[in-house]
């Protein structure tokens, strides 16, 4: 233990406090289980420590430690959470859940058995902690972190203070917003820099090698943690890496399901699973009709990826519309309904409706339906009808 708690002290103390995350204010820290679910990459063990660096600073009652740890070879989380109390312990940070089998289980018995603990849980394989047995659901608050939003990328690498805006802030007031923000920064430029560098915080480690990281996520992903939730064999997985590699080079596209099983030599069942697998790792955003239901063998209207970044670290020839677009969801889908519509490119929430271009985009597509608006790039300050694409990654 007297080991586990200075690695845990040399981890607290050397990470920095400079910039904080849109989710660290929105946690409910009281709770007795809090789970932290996200992609690999996305800072979630930054978050936690920067927590416990601010609250729990050189107190003995605080303990953080990854799973993938030596200790749990022959000890398990019972065994570190009974040391741990004994110790006069009350706040276990545990990283990387994942790695740890049956981990759901064991945190329901300390749950119920140890009141005086609070835990920290969190883990990069999404798509495994929400499948999570022991029925966490009632006991746990589940929180999802997502990677670095525009705002977040211009306080992060340029010390700014920029504010989130809501959508409806956004929609009533985009002039004036794009007209303050203007005159501190150059939002264009900024703007495609953050397209192929800014979603991952380990950009700044080293841009040489960013997209090649990226590239390794994404095949931990699917080599290792779908596999270990789906129980999918090897020719499953390097089916799921051809389907990508399409995908990349045609996102977003209305998918020809019989034609896409027939190129992965795979069937219309499997190929709609592994679309679903792949958007539950967060590795690619599927958009469906307003008019259909969502079940398990529907095929989605349009295919993307799950963030600019893995466009350029699939692809040499990347599409500026598919940025666009791509970039709209990744930061409007986290905290609102997104669906496909003809009338224009996504209907938000069941009552906007965006259509996605360039500056010289017109609004002819989508001038006769209500609460619509042309999002365009490549502008900065916005038009009567006409919002810039940059403004909306200030919306966490």
């Amino acid at each position: 233990m007297e080991r586990l708690l200075i690695w845990s002290s040399k981890n607290i103390n050397r990470v920095s406090s400079k910039f904080e995350r849109y989710l660290s204010k929105n946690i409910s820290w009281n709770n007795r289980l809090i789970i932290l679910v996200g992609s690999r990459g996305v800072g979630k063990t930054t978050l936690m420590l920067q927590y416990l660096k601010k609250n729990h600073h050189k107190n003995e009652e605080s303990l953080y430690l990854s799973l993938d740890d030596i200790y749990f070879t022959n000890n398990s989380i019972v065994d570190l959470v009974d040391e741990f109390s004994k110790r006069g312990g009350k706040y276990l940070f545990l990283d990387e859940i994942q790695k740890y089998k049956n981990w759901s289980i064991e945190i329901k018995n300390i749950y119920d058995n140890y009141p005086e603990i609070q835990l920290v849980l969190s883990g990069s394989s999404t798509i495994e902690i929400l499948k999570s047995e022991g029925d966490l659901s009632r006991r746990a608050l589940f929180y999802k972190l997502n990677g670095l939003s525009f705002r977040e990328y211009l306080n992060f690498n340029f010390g700014y203070n920029f504010k989130t805006y809501s959508l409806d802030e956004i929609l009533k007031n985009h002039l004036q917003i794009s007209i303050e923000i203007s005159e501190k920064i150059k939002p264009i430029k900024e703007f495609e820099e953050y397209y192929k560098f800014g979603y991952y915080p380990f950009f700044k480690e080293d841009l040489q090698t960013y997209h090649k990281r990226i590239g390794q996520i994404l095949n931990t992903v699917i080599e290792v943690d779908i596999p270990t939730v789906y129980s999918v064999d090897f020719t499953a997985v390097q089916n799921m890496k051809k389907l990508l590699g399409l995908i990349a080079e045609m996102v977003p596209f209305k998918p020809n399901v019989k034609k896409l099983s027939e190129q992965i030599g795979i069937s219309r069942e499997s190929l709609i699973k592994y679309l679903k697998y792949l958007e539950k790792a967060d590795i690619i955003h599927l958009l469906y009709s307003e008019n259909k239901g969502i079940t398990f063998l529907n095929k989605p209207e349009k295919i993307y990826l799950n963030n600019p970044n893995i466009s350029f670290a699939l692809s040499n020839d990347v599409n500026i519309g598919n940025l666009r677009e791509t970039f709209f969801i990744n930061q409007l889908n986290f905290n609102h309904k997104m669906r496909f519509t003809e009338s224009g490119d996504f209907l938000v929430d069941d009552k906007f409706t965006f259509e996605i271009g360039g500056k010289n985009k017109t609004s002819k597509q989508i001038q006769n339906i209500e609460n619509s608006w042309i999002v365009a790039d490549n502008i900065e300050i916005s038009a009567v009808n006409k919002i810039p694409l940059w403004l909306f990654g200030f919306i966490y």
